[in-house]
């Protein structure tokens, strides 16, 4: 019962003040740990196999340390008071969650792009992965809803069910994950090799969550009044037209509930990449398509966290 509630207490938390600019998120440690090690095998003359190599113990190494550092915190401080080891918890599952961060990047992206079209893709520059310089209006905006819906598992589902599983630090194993994926998970030239481990486990522990947050989408587009037949529709049939196994399940609810079509060719690195369509050209994709991606979001994530702890709390026989 106390973790169902430190948890709820760090999604209310997570809602109320997101991440504030300026502060240090214990993801920035992920980041700079993993440039580290990275730093360290890139100086070794290591060969196509061992690169290999590297990115597994790369990944172990960074793991075990997301998973073992608040582990042990968590453990030292239920020792000293069991309300000081609560305390700190809530804070934990607080910094897991991403879903205010998301809502925000969307609106930026839109307010920004009402300055002007550059302004607009200096705004969503910083949260894919795609070069931005030369999309249209529509690309920005396409890239941003992307983002949005993509991120429902990333940012909110899929860390709710580790952290509900194992909390805290299963919570931040996870981060661990997502976060070198989104480093050095890339099929290019630098690092195909060194990554391939870590875009292969994240593909792993992403699999459920993600088909999870796709069905919970569709109720939640219910309750949008949005269209759930058209999306359940695009999801039977588009939730497989990316590389990933997972990134278009929550793309192609989205692109079917709103009746837009997403996805599509792709500047990364310099280099275009043929992408497949998500969801059918219906009209138009305009601005206002963010908010309704992040209403989409913020209500898939509202109706998981209710469901999974009515789960939790059936499961466990607990009553409130």
């Amino acid at each position: 019962m106390m973790l169902i509630l430190a948890i709820a207490l760090g999604f209310f938390l997570d809602a109320l003040i997101g991440d504030p600019e300026g502060v240090w998120h214990p993801v920035c440690l992920m980041g700079a740990m993993i440039s580290k090690i990275e730093k360290f095998f890139r100086s070794l003359p290591l060969s196509k196999s061992g690169q290999r190599f590297a990115g597994v113990l790369l990944w172990i190494a960074v793991c075990s340390v997301s998973f073992l550092v608040p582990y042990i915190i968590l453990e030292f401080l239920f020792r000293i008071h069991p309300w000081i080891h609560f305390v700190v918890n809530v804070i934990f599952c607080y910094q897991i969650f991403a879903r205010k961060c998301l809502a925000d990047a969307g609106r930026y992206v839109r307010k920004e792009l009402k300055k002007s079209l550059e302004d607009g893709r200096k705004a969503v520059a910083r949260y894919v992965g795609r070069d931005t310089s030369e999309l249209s209006e529509e690309g920005v905006i396409k890239a941003a809803v992307e983002t949005i819906a993509e991120n429902t598992t990333d940012g909110v589902v899929a860390p709710f069910i580790f952290m509900l599983i194992g909390g805290a630090p299963l919570g931040f194993l996870y981060k661990a994950v997502n976060t070198l994926d989104s480093m050095v998970g890339y099929k290019n030239e630098k690092y195909r090799y060194l990554g391939w481990f870590s875009a292969k486990m994240d593909d792993i522990f992403n699999f459920l969550p993600a088909r999870i947050a796709a069905v919970c989408m569709m109720a939640a587009a219910g309750m949008l009044k949005f269209d759930t037949v058209n999306a359940k529709r695009i999801f039977q049939r588009d939730r497989f037209n990316h590389k990933s196994p997972n990134s278009a399940q929550t793309e192609s609810v989205c692109a079917g509930a709103l009746h837009i079509q997403l996805g599509g060719d792709a500047k990364y690195f310099g280099e275009y990449v043929k992408k497949p369509t998500i969801g059918d050209n219906d009209r138009k994709i305009v601005s206002s398509d963010i908010e309704r991606a992040s209403d989409l979001m913020t209500t898939t994530s509202v109706f998981v966290i209710l469901l999974g702890i009515a789960i939790k709390l059936a499961l466990t026989g607990t009553s409130i």
